[in-house]
């Protein structure tokens, strides 16, 4: 699909290919996970296969009196997690001890991969990976951990409290839906045993796999959950809505209204009157931390933060929650060097002085919905933030490039008076922080598509045309005319905000997309040129030698058609195949034996 696109396109249609998306097994795996329901088309899945295309493995994480925090159970058995890995998650998997977290509290972590695994299996997910949205795509250099912790009073345990974690281990960043998946099991699992937990993966293991927008019914212990993950053609900010049918069948079932999102205006309640200067900070990559009472409060804050300015993806590292055993903790916080473009989400009292060289600290209370709006917050200096126990707000000193948009924050203060529900408020605030990021990003994108050649440059005889080079100059030059002001009314210094927007991993990661994938539409319309012209009469004009050589090239490019992913028409590579069989059947038959052997 998408072949008629000459590498214009708007913001929105942002989409990577992962090369090498094909493996040995690849075809026939995915076409079984496509259609589960066909029995024939799923013998080539393997017990666990299912599974996998979702989480990587559950944990259980329990404390021990002489080992600190543990991992109890690993399911199922075979999964693989190094030893690093294994102590990340333990200590990522309880709250600080100061947090004080009674009873139930969920939250998530990021983490990253020990290098060297071999990738597993979900090789043939990338085909699925391509249909979602660039900012949903997996980063197959970390994992997510979904945490639901129990810490309750039991005078029978020497320390007096019952503490355990169910975690789901992913690749995948579907929070609500990992969420809403442990809020139906973990308290069952902690009523229950061992046998409860395999019921539950076997349960995973019948889903079909997270195919971009479709609707998929994934049943987990008598209840059915209805979701629909994003594509990359859906229209940016709006969700179709999944319907909450009454079927007759006895099960229940729930209907998730994303499967990614957080509430974005309870997360940004907070920190209401700077929702703006925080999404300049985000979008430029700036060093940014979270202080927060729980781990609950600083992981939503943080995916918060990584959501505002989407569509765009956020190509630097951000942990949900970090703590002082963290694998990185000693890289990330060192003073040796200026902070690393990431945001951490912490608890730890200590992070308060460890991380008192960092440019930007939010620092947040306890998330309460506001019975009235947070009065005027001013912007904090630094130095005014000693200990964790500081006033909640921004501490900062950096000065927004933008002028301050009243309109949201008088729309979201009346929602508050007029007791709109906050689904209704992180909807306006979400539409709000789309309209902002599309402003900004609809110029980028205007001249990123002017260095695409004309479709006249691209002959069949030669390679394909390069792209034009990016010059911040020129691009500078189109902003006057064809600038943000055309749909966003802000003011402000719109042109600094581009510079520095330049300078930034996320212009580096976009940047690079868009390259990758405007290379590939060229490729995909050379092919096309080739299997336009009558390449048998060209063979038969031309040498042996060159003939051969023409086949090769060829098949060269039917290879790097699958192994790219290019965006061309299946009927496009039937004809060439054709194309190659017919100039091949016109040589003499030691030359059509070799050749048919070749590259196939």
């Amino acid at each position: 699909g998408g072949a008629g696109r000459c590498g214009a396109g708007s913001a929105m249609s942002l989409r990577e290919r992962s090369p090498g998306g094909a493996v040995e097994a690849g075809e026939d795996a995915a076409a079984a996970l496509a259609e589960p329901d066909d029995p024939d088309r799923c013998l080539s899945l393997l017990p666990w296969d299912r599974f996998s295309a979702w989480l990587h493995c559950v944990c259980v994480v329990g404390f021990d009196l002489e080992l600190g925090q543990a991992v109890e159970v690993i399911y199922p058995p075979h999964s693989k997690l190094t030893d690093k890995e294994k102590t990340n998650i333990c200590y990522l998997s309880f709250p600080d001890s100061n947090s004080g977290c009674l009873g139930d509290t969920q939250f998530c972590f990021r983490f990253r991969r020990s290098p060297g695994r071999k990738v597993s299996l979900c090789c043939f997910l990338d085909q699925l990976d391509r249909d979602l949205p660039v900012y949903l795509k997996k980063d197959p250099a970390y994992y997510y951990g979904y945490v639901y912790f129990r810490q309750v009073r039991d005078k029978s345990l020497k320390r007096g409290y019952f503490q355990k974690s169910l975690v789901l281990i992913s690749k995948l960043p579907y929070v609500h839906l990992f969420r809403t998946m442990l809020k139906q099991i973990a308290p069952e699992y902690f009523e229950k045993s061992e046998a409860f937990l395999e019921a539950v993966c076997s349960d995973v293991d019948r889903w079909p796999s997270p195919i971009p927008g479709k609707i998929l019914h994934l049943p987990i212990m008598g209840v059915i959950m209805k979701l629909r993950i994003p594509t990359y053609r859906d229209k940016p900010g709006t969700t179709p809505i999944v319907q909450n049918m009454h079927q007759a069948d006895a099960q229940i079932s729930m209907a998730l209204p994303t499967v990614h999102e957080v509430d974005l205006f309870r997360c940004f309640c907070p920190v209401f009157f700077h929702i703006q200067m925080l999404w300049e900070l985000v979008l430029l990559g700036e060093p940014l931390v979270v202080m927060a009472p729980s781990p609950s409060e600083s992981s939503e804050t943080v995916l918060a933060l990584v959501s505002c300015i989407s569509p765009l993806k956020y190509c630097s590292d951000f942990r949900p929650y970090f703590t002082i055993h963290d694998s990185e903790f000693k890289e990330y916080t060192t003073r040796t060097q200026a902070p690393p473009s990431v945001i951490l989400g912490v608890t730890n009292p200590f992070f308060a002085k460890t991380l008192q060289h960092w440019p930007h600290i939010i620092r947040i209370g306890d998330i309460k919905l506001p019975g009235e709006v947070p009065k005027q917050v001013k912007v904090k200096k630094l130095k005014n933030l000693k200990t964790l126990d500081s006033k909640p707000g921004v501490y900062t000193s950096y000065k927004p490039y933008l002028n301050k948009d009243e309109e949201i924050v008088k729309q979201l203060q009346k929602g508050v008076q007029q007791k709109r529900p906050t689904e209704a408020q992180s909807v306006i605030l979400r539409r709000y922080f789309l309209e902002l990021t599309e402003s900004f990003i609809i110029p980028l994108e205007r001249y990123v598509a002017s260095l695409m050649p004309l479709q006249k440059c691209i002959s069949p005889w030669k390679s394909p045309p390069q792209l034009r080079q990016f010059s911040q100059d020129d691009f500078m030059k189109t902003l006057e005319k064809a600038g943000p002001q055309l749909t966003s009314g802000l003011k402000g210094d719109w042109i600094g905000l581009y510079r520095h927007f330049l300078k930034s991993p996320n212009f580096d990661g976009w940047f690079r997309s868009r390259q990758k994938e405007m290379t590939q539409k060229l490729e995909a319309l050379h092919l096309e040129a080739l299997c336009n012209e009558n390449l048998v009469f060209w063979s038969q004009k031309h040498s042996e030698v060159e003939t051969v050589d023409l086949v090769l090239k060829l098949k060269n490019k039917l290879l790097q058609a699958d192994r790219e992913q290019l965006p061309v028409k299946n009927d496009t590579l039937k004809k060439l195949q054709t194309h190659i069989n017919d100039i091949i059947l016109a040589l003499p038959d030691d030359l059509q034996d070799i050749l048919l052997k070749t590259g196939t």
